[in-house]
């Protein structure tokens, strides 16, 4: 978080969330009861940091016209903020990478700003009222145009000391076949992250690697969803290495719920496909751990943003 002059003084009526994503920023303003007041999703300005922010900026303030009062503001990003330099690092977005954006939008806001990432927001949400909700240890994965992770443990967020809790996917895909090795090429600079085999591009890679046919990773989930073969055949590779990546998150942190966000998640044939391969990979007897869609959503992060102030008071 980062402070600056308040434009507000004393409790704010809202709550704000932003969830910035590589191709959309949305925008939610709840109200004390966390009843929702106001919404608008707006084009992901890519490859420009100023505009991002200004995007945001904006969006603000048509969330609080529209809700007709002010707000406090968490905003979820596919990053982290750095304890040592607060700079947004390890972005899939990496025109926000190297900046200090708590700060620049605390400025253009004038009042304080919390970010968190992306994938924590998602799984706050999840755990607080959505498919987590009533049990310990929740992890949330957003499969979309990156693949990220976040841990809630008793109602929290479990960023650690170098900001990097839930970063699972940036560890390498576990078990790989040697048609796997060394794997494609990541944005961190390595090769053969569990993001490259997850996200929906990485699905749709490897569906025209397989066919010579480019088509998008909800085209090929629908055509598998109709009987077509090789789509099939696609989203059954999808679905293994899906199995074995979370079946590392069952055998180093035994979450009572994996709870799945982003485009992929509305693929249904993962949630019974994934925990039935489970067994050869969890070290247990028996897996009791759920896999199980997101109550809110594509609205998760969103929602978890606007939690980031559970008071809806300035810090």
């Amino acid at each position: 978080m980062t402070d600056t002059a308040p434009l507000y003084d004393g409790p704010l009526p809202l709550r704000i969330g932003i969830d910035v994503g590589g191709t959309k920023i949305e925008g939610l303003a709840l109200d004390r009861a966390g009843r929702e007041r106001a919404r608008r999703r707006v084009p992901a300005i890519r490859g420009d940091y100023a505009g991002t922010v200004a995007a945001i900026t904006d969006l603000v303030g048509w969330l609080e016209q529209a809700a007709g009062a002010a707000g406090t503001v968490g905003v979820g990003i596919p990053g982290a903020v750095s304890p040592a330099t607060g700079l947004v690092k390890n972005a899939n977005s990496t025109w926000l990478i190297g900046h200090p954006m708590g700060r620049d939008l605390s400025d253009a806001l004038c009042r304080p700003v919390r970010l968190a990432n992306d994938a924590d927001c998602f799984a706050l949400s999840e755990a607080t009222d959505g498919a987590g909700a009533g049990v310990r240890v929740v992890f949330g994965i957003i499969l979309g145009t990156g693949v990220g992770g976040g841990l809630v443990v008793d109602g929290r967020t479990v960023s650690g000391p170098n900001a990097i809790g839930g970063e699972w996917g940036h560890n390498p895909l576990p078990w790989p076949t040697n048609a796997e090795r060394p794997g494609p090429a990541c944005f961190c600079g390595r090769r053969g992250c569990i993001e490259t085999f997850l996200c929906g591009p990485a699905l749709a890679d490897d569906h025209a690697r397989a066919t010579g046919e480019h088509v998008d990773a909800a085209t090929v989930a629908a055509r598998a969803a109709d009987g077509d073969p090789t789509a099939g055949a696609t989203l059954a590779r999808y679905a293994d290495r899906l199995a074995r990546a979370t079946a590392t998150l069952i055998n180093m942190l035994d979450p009572d719920v994996v709870v799945l966000g982003g485009g992929l998640s509305n693929i249904a044939m993962l949630y019974q496909a994934v925990p039935a391969l489970w067994p050869r990979w969890v070290f247990s007897d028996s897996v009791a751990t759920a896999l199980r869609p997101p109550v809110h959503g594509d609205s998760s992060g969103v929602r978890g943003a606007a939690w980031l102030w559970p008071a809806a008071v300035p810090a």
